[in-house]
C-alpha cells in the first residue's frame, strides 16, 4: 500500500501508510464528498462516532491532516486531496477487476442489472422479461427504470435498454431498429383538431434529464417557450397527461400508439434514433448476459414495425 500512496503523493510518504486498507480510503472519500462526518456516516452505512474516531486515528498515522475543519464543513487539505484521487483510482480498478471477472460466467445464472426507460419498459419489454424468466429461471433479474444514462462501465448496470442516435464508444451491442416519434392528443380534446404548429397548440415539455431527448430538441426548434403549458422527466408522465387532456405530446409512436386514449396527429417528426441493446465489452462474454441478449433481441425483432410507427 505504501508504494500506491507514495505514488499519489508524488513521492512523498506519510508516516505508517502500510498500516492502511481499502476501508480507511472509502471512509476518507466518503468525507470529502460529503464535506461531513455525518453525512460520511449516512453514505457507509456507519454511526458519526465510528467515523470521527477513524479518522483521528488515519490522520494519526500519516502524521497529517486530511481535512481542514470549519463551520462550513469539512474541506479535504492538499494529501487528503491525493488520497481521495487514490481512493478513485483504486475503485475504478476493483470495478474493472470484478467487471472482467463477470464477464467470465460460463453459466447462465446469477444476477443481472438491466436498464430501461419506463415507457420502453410498459408499452414494449415487460412480456419479454416475463418470457425470459420463465427460460431461465436462475438468473435474477434487477429491472432498474431510470430516464437518465447509467454507467455501464462502473456497473451500475449490466445491460441497457436504450433510444438513441447514436451508443457510447465503450459499449457494444445490437440496433434493433429505427424509433419513430409523433405528436399526439387525447382524441376526443380540441387539440386533436388543431395544427400540431399553429397557434393554437399548446404543448408538454420536457425537464431534465428529458431535455436533450429527440422530442426535447424537435419542440425547442418549432414551439415557442409560451405556447409550453407544462414540463414533466419521464415520458410515461407526458404520454398520462396527454391522454388527460393537459396538451399535445411527442412521444415514441410505439407509446402513444398503444394509448386507446391518443390520437397521432398529421406531422412529420425527423427523427435519427434508434432502440439499441447494448453491454459493456467485458461483460458480452458472460453467460447471463449472452442469454438475455439473445432472447431480447429475437423478440425485439418481432416489434421493428411497431417501433418504426408502422
Amino acid at each position: 500500500m505504501r508504494s500506491l500512496f507514495e505514488a499519489a503523493a508524488g513521492g512523498v510518504c506519510y508516516g505508517s501508510v502500510s498500516a492502511m486498507n481499502w476501508d480507511d480510503f472509502r471512509l476518507v472519500r466518503a468525507i470529502a464528498e460529503a464535506r461531513s462526518l455525518v453525512g460520511a456516516a449516512d453514505s457507509l452505512g456507519l454511526n458519526h462516532s465510528t467515523i470521527f474516531r477513524r479518522l483521528g486515528q488515519i490522520e494519526a498515522d500519516l502524521g497529517r491532516a486530511l481535512f481542514e475543519r470549519s463551520r462550513a464543513g469539512y474541506a479535504p487539505t492538499a494529501a487528503g486531496d491525493e488520497m481521495v484521487a487514490l481512493a478513485n483510482r483504486m475503485s475504478d480498478g476493483v470495478i474493472e477487476f470484478e467487471r472482467r471477472l463477470a464477464g467470465q460466467d460460463e453459466r447462465p445464472r446469477g444476477e443481472l442489472r438491466v436498464t430501461t426507460t419506463d415507457s420502453l419498459f410498459a408499452s414494449l419489454l415487460a412480456p419479454i422479461f416475463a418470457s425470459f424468466r420463465a427460460a431461465y429461471p436462475e438468473i435474477h433479474t434487477d429491472i432498474i427504470v431510470s430516464n437518465a444514462a447509467l454507467n455501464l462501465s462502473r456497473r451500475d448496470a449490466d445491460v441497457a435498454i436504450r433510444a438513441t442516435s447514436e451508443p457510447p464508444e465503450s459499449l457494444v451491442g445490437r440496433k434493433i431498429g429505427p424509433m419513430r416519434w409523433g405528436v399526439y392528443a387525447r382524441v376526443d380534446s380540441p387539440l386533436a383538431r388543431v395544427n400540431p404548429l399553429g397557434p393554437d397548440a399548446i404543448f408538454i415539455g420536457f425537464a431534465p434529464p428529458m431535455d436533450e431527448i429527440e422530442a426535447a430538441s424537435w419542440i425547442a426548434r418549432n414551439i415557442p417557450p409560451a405556447r409550453i403549458v407544462a414540463r414533466v422527466n419521464t415520458m410515461h408522465v407526458a404520454a398520462a397527461a396527454a391522454a388527460a387532456g393537459v396538451a399535445l405530446v411527442v412521444v415514441p409512436c410505439i407509446v402513444g400508439d398503444a394509448m386507446p386514449e391518443l390520437k397521432r396527429l398529421a406531422v412529420e417528426i425527423p427523427s435519427t434514433s434508434a432502440l439499441w441493446l447494448l453491454t459493456h465489452a467485458d461483460l458480452k462474454g458472460a453467460a447471463r448476459v449472452r442469454a438475455f441478449m439473445d432472447h431480447m433481441w429475437l423478440h425485439l425483432q418481432r416489434e421493428r414495425g411497431r417501433l418504426a410507427g408502422d
